[in-house]
């Protein structure tokens, strides 16, 4: 059987019953992948892999497929069914597992990714790598193509498992990122450091890896990139299996070495990989910590009561002073990566004048609605929309929506009135309006709020409305 006739017209079939083809996500020569739905009430996206069943390494993959069901890791793509099935009167086999939002191979050719990033990226891998191989597997195919996100969290494909010295890839599998023992030799835990040097030098200098077997760098390449990956893809890429590093070893030079980003990287647009939980979360924290210094309302003393006078009758009852105004506690979520930006905003809003502070208010607390640069607690003005960005719908998108689809995004804007921070407040129903609600989000540019004259940040909450005839964003400014 020849395996092109695996094709993007396949979608609309059905897969042994249960799993339709939804949408062409890609392929090779020797299968292709869809994106289907998970038997439910939610019917959660998935991804199924088709293979012809006559293909050269189809009983290799099987057994690793069921191998893989009995394996969890944080950091490996989990497999949920798999089988046999006939399409058209071809035999296939047949893999469904987690769905990716984001792959490493779609970031390269538009960048290099930054020191920052190699750490977070190689860490989970190895990691991921570290629990297969004490477990008598290895993954064999390790490359940008089988590196994701999955919501939220990097991950290693998990549907290409091979048990440890026992099999062998088909010669007309063996690529670029392939160990160069592959062609003769069993794959072996070696292979895959092989594969993970070869990936990171790519990632960190866009240099593809040569066609053909053996090191596939010139040694100006690697000593081009920083420590401590250098040392990595040297001890990795080395001909001799039995001397290139385990991937405890790739740990233990990970944690003797900090992987700092130089000025230059730093300097860089942010990545579109959503790798940078730590850094956002640490920056987080610090707007917190401000929000809390800056709105803690001053308490003044309350004035002494005079003694009563020497008098026979009662003294007069003394006034009970009103109660002192408490502090709007600073509120917190878990940090969301950025990820890529819009096509198009919306034109900037006029920036709201400020106005003169009345004799006499009261703070808001975190529910309480306010208007766009109005005074609050005589010092503090409210900040402004300076631009918005409405999400890109396809059209073939907003013909899926029944009713409105509400997405509530919550944003910290910082002094300079740029978002620095945007969690999911509510999420609502679909992940796809929710994840084009969230990039939108983070584009948006605020009149920074002003605290005694001092701009300050601040926390708002986006309400986006999706419907078939648009969508509105409606912002509401929670803190200060």
């Amino acid at each position: 059987m020849e395996t092109a006739t695996i094709t993007r017209d396949w979608v609309g079939r059905m897969i042994d019953g249960r799993f339709t083809l939804l949408e062409w996500l890609g392929g090779s020569e020797r299968g292709g992948v869809f994106r289907t739905e998970l038997e439910g009430p939610r019917a959660e996206k998935a991804a199924i892999k088709l293979i012809p069943a006559d293909a050269a390494d189809a009983g290799a993959r099987y057994s690793g497929w069921a191998s893989s069901m009995k394996l969890s890791h944080p950091h490996l793509m989990s497999v949920f069914r798999f089988g046999r099935c006939q399409v058209d009167g071809i035999s296939l086999i047949y893999a469904v597992t987690e769905f990716a939002d984001e792959i490493l191979a779609q970031v390269l050719p538009e960048r290099t990714i930054t020191s920052e990033e190699a750490r977070e990226m190689i860490d989970p891998v190895v990691d991921a790598l570290s629990y297969l191989h004490s477990r008598g597997f290895v993954h064999g195919h390790l490359k940008p193509t089988n590196i994701m996100v999955v919501d939220n969290r990097l991950k290693i494909s998990g549907d290409s498992l091979y048990v440890a010295a026992k099999h062998r890839k088909p010669i007309s599998a063996v690529g670029a990122y392939d160990a160069p023992e592959l062609a003769l030799r069993p794959i072996s835990p070696a292979a895959d450091l092989w594969s993970v040097a070869v990936t990171l030098v790519e990632a960190l200098t866009q240099r593809t890896p040569a066609k053909g077997q053996g090191v596939p760098f010139e040694a100006g390449v690697i000593a081009s990139i920083p420590q401590p990956f250098a040392d990595i893809a040297r001890h990795c890429l080395t001909d001799n299996p039995a001397q290139r590093w385990s991937a405890e070893e790739v740990k233990h030079r990970l944690e003797s070495a900090g992987a700092e980003p130089t000025a230059a990287e730093k300097a860089k647009k942010k990545s579109p990989v959503r790798m940078r939980a730590a850094a956002i979360a640490g920056a987080a924290v610090v707007l917190v910590i401000l929000l809390t210094i800056l709105l803690k309302p001053q308490r003044k003393p309350l004035p002494a009561t005079p003694p009563p006078a020497a008098q026979s009758s009662p003294p007069a009852p003394t006034a009970t002073p009103p109660p002192a105004q408490s502090a709007v506690p600073p509120e917190t979520q878990a940090p969301a990566p950025r990820g890529p930006s819009p096509q198009s905003a919306a034109p900037s809003a006029p920036q709201a004048a400020a106005l003169p502070a009345p004799q006499t208010a009261s703070h808001p607390t975190a529910e309480t609605q306010t208007t766009p640069g109005s005074v609050v607690n005589g010092s503090v003005v409210n900040g402004s929309v300076a631009q918005r960005v409405l999400p890109e719908v396809p059209a073939s998108a907003s013909a899926t929506i029944h009713g409105t689809v509400n997405v509530a995004i919550r944003v910290v804007v910082d002094a300079r009135g740029e978002v620095s921070n945007a969690t999911f407040n509510s999420e609502g129903p679909s992940k796809y309006f929710a994840r084009l609600a969230l990039e939108s989000a983070r584009q948006w540019k605020f009149q920074p709020a002003q605290s005694r004259g001092q701009a300050v940040p601040s926390v708002w909450i986006l309400r986006f409305e999706f419907t078939q005839s648009g969508t509105e964003a409606t912002p509401l400014e929670r803190l200060p």
